[in-house]
């Protein structure tokens, strides 16, 4: 098959999912390609003649990409489905808008800048650690965290075995009981601005991420989204 391509990628092009969660929804049994369940990392499918489908419904690549910043609230899930029934960031968009899936995530608690998008390809560009894009978060942490503490930050500290990257820190104010800190970092790591704060002792009490690289938050409504222009996506990189 000339056209053929890998089905995690045909599914991440389609919106389905990034090509890591598409690798599992193979492994889960819920692809089939002409009615037969693939169960198979790497298989090789022509959408062009082959039907693919996920859960059931067909899949189609977009005939336009879309990629558009939320203001995430907390209590919202970036996933795509939770079997508890938990609020996810799709529900905030509009019930017409095309099927999008979140570009990384924020965890449950934390607020602030989400990208969703169907265009997998863009979707690995920004997750892809080489490319080393900057994350931008306020952070009010517990306490007042000492000159030294924060310089182990910005050097870098061992989390889970190996040491963080050196981040970007600064003191926005400060009150008796706690500290509000913008903090810069490129890695993805799970929780990882509440981990680095937690091994300073000074857990994070609230968090909010506010720029992807160059693409503020800005004034973007609590649950609000916008779509972004190519001019958007630029800033990303920058």
């Amino acid at each position: 098959m000339a056209n053929a391509e890998r089905l995690q990628k045909i599914l991440a092009q389609a919106g389905i999912a990034s090509r890591r969660k598409a690798e599992e929804y193979i492994a889960q049994g819920r692809v089939m390609v002409d009615g037969l369940r693939v169960e198979r990392m790497g298989a090789l499918v022509d959408p062009a003649r082959q039907a693919i489908t996920f859960d059931g419904r067909p899949v189609c690549r977009p005939s336009q990409t879309i990629t558009l910043l939320l203001n995430k609230p907390a209590g919202y899930l970036t996933t795509m489905a939770d079997p508890q029934g938990r609020p996810i960031v799709t529900d905030l968009l509009d019930p017409t808008a095309p099927r999008l899936f979140p570009v990384g995530r924020l965890d449950l608690e934390t607020e602030g800048a989400l990208l969703l998008t169907n265009d997998g390809n863009l979707s690995q560009y920004i997750l892809h650690p080489s490319k080393q894009i900057n994350r931008t978060y306020r952070a009010k942490v517990r306490g007042y965290p000492s000159p030294e503490a924060l310089q182990s930050l910005r050097d870098g500290i061992i989390l889970e075995g190996r040491y963080t990257w050196p981040a970007q820190i600064s003191i926005l104010t400060r009150t008796p009981s706690a500290t509000t800190l913008e903090i810069i970092i490129h890695e993805g790591r799970k929780r990882q601005v509440r981990k680095m704060f937690a091994a300073i002792n000074h857990p994070v009490l609230r968090l909010k991420r506010t720029a992807y690289g160059g693409l503020q938050l800005g004034r973007l409504g609590l649950g609000k989204y916008r779509y972004l222009s190519g001019d958007d996506i630029r800033l990303i990189f920058n």
